[in-house]
């Protein structure tokens, strides 16, 4: 059946997109206002420091609880929280003026981030089964290029010498719109056919029967996360340190890195789940020769490609994750597994550039970056095995053993 721009499968779909152009728009303003943003505070490195680390405290917390709010209230909670986010933005930019109140609002910022996050992901793959079609890996493709172009836009922001607030007040009208777009899509409750059913044929609680195969799911984007989120944070580091390269030349670095990741996810964002094992094994091995590369790197050049190789394993990864997650979990606890497996991710997110940091002071930074390889690999490694544990691998890729739905549904149950 020909599905037209007006059907509830085409808004749901265009608003997800919306949504996660939202939020890639506001994480390029942040990116951006850092130095500002420490500027009005005025700490210290520090600091600053301590103060982001209330961005994870605040993330964490709500990153669980929202999926809850999810399967109780409706896939408009999202809309809520991507709305949110754009206010506690411009609430920060304009009440952070010092380590206080800059404290409450990353912690507020934080926790709507999180919530939008899990949010926007379970959005996501609920539209991808509805309208049949790939949509969570092209909408992560969204989400990178607008961390780019707002981070770009809010330099020339900064050199015209304008308010902090006025870039975090852009990004606060789009997150409206973008919530009011999602309100407008996505169905007014939680109830729909087959859901009350369900719930009445499987009252022990999701936590103790059904998180373990999201867990072990999550175990895996928490490497790519890991892997991800360490060249994002280091490369210009290392362009700067080991390459000799000046301040200029190095902050390209993390730009290639998002703009390669954002090209791979719009090119590959229509493989279909029958290559989900596959593109997972691949996109590893891409990534952990991307990082080899660039530890034995001896020009910018050089490392660039090697930057360039890495972003493109590692940025199929995690919508790869999220899309086996989707086609295998019933629609009433679908914010609850979209939940446990993004905030184990979020957790590799935090520690990846820990752990290059970690490395960097007992063997340099190159071979840091060999350790961040050895973090691809054992994604590699993993992946069969903790897909076969989990019972939500594809099942083509499986192998024969037994009725496929049988499995599936058995996994999800305990």
């Amino acid at each position: 059946m020909k599905r037209t721009p007006g059907t509830p499968s085409h808004r749901m779909v265009f608003s997800s997109v919306v949504a996660f152009a939202a939020f890639g728009a506001f994480w390029g303003v942040w990116g951006a206002s850092v130095p500002r943003v420490q500027h009005q505070a005025g700490v210290g490195d520090g600091r600053l420091g301590l103060a982001l680390l209330f961005v994870g405290a605040g993330a964490l917390p709500a990153m669980l609880l929202v999926g809850r709010a999810l399967d109780r209230w409706g896939p408009r909670v999202a809309a809520v929280t991507i709305a949110a986010l754009g206010g506690a933005g411009a609430a920060l930019a304009l009440t952070a003026v010092n380590l206080v109140l800059l404290c409450a609002g990353l912690a507020l910022v934080g926790a709507t981030s999180g919530a939008a996050d899990v949010a926007m992901n379970a959005v996501a793959g609920r539209a991808e089964q509805v309208a049949g079609r790939p949509v969570i890996t092209r909408a992560h493709g969204v989400f990178s290029s607008l961390v780019v172009l707002a981070s770009l836009a809010t330099g020339l922001v900064s050199a015209a010498s304008l308010p902090l607030a006025v870039p975090f007040a852009a990004v606060a009208v789009l997150c409206l719109v973008a919530g009011l777009f999602l309100f407008r899509a996505l169905p007014a409750g939680a109830t729909e056919p087959g859901r009350e059913r369900a719930r009445a044929a499987d009252p022990v609680p999701f936590a103790r029967r059904q998180a373990v195969p999201f867990l072990l799911v999550g175990a895996l984007g928490a490497l790519a996360f890991a892997s991800e989120n360490a060249h994002q944070s280091w490369s210009a580091v290392f362009a700067h340190d080991e390459l000799r390269s000046g301040t200029g030349l190095s902050a390209v670095a993390p730009a290639v890195f998002a703009g390669t990741v954002a090209f791979t996810r719009f090119a590959l964002g229509g493989l279909g789940a029958a290559h989900a094992r596959t593109v997972l094994l691949a996109g590893a091995a891409t990534a952990a020769a991307g990082a080899v590369l660039i530890t034995v790197s001896p020009t910018l050049l050089l490392a660039g490609l090697g930057l360039a190789v890495a972003a493109a394993g590692t940025a199929v990864l995690f919508p790869t994750l999220l899309g086996v997650v989707s086609r295998n979990v019933d629609e009433s606890r679908r914010g609850r597994a979209t939940s446990v497996v993004t905030t184990v991710s979020y957790l590799g997110f935090l520690v990846g550039p820990v752990y290059v940091g970690l490395w960097a002071d007992a063997v340099g930074l190159r071979g840091a970056m060999l350790a961040v390889a050895a973090l691809a690999v054992a994604l590699f490694a993993l992946t069969p095995v903790l897909l076969r544990l989990s019972g939500l691998g594809n099942p083509a890729e499986r192998g024969a053993a037994g009725n496929d739905e049988e499995t599936r549904q058995a996994a999800l149950r305990g």
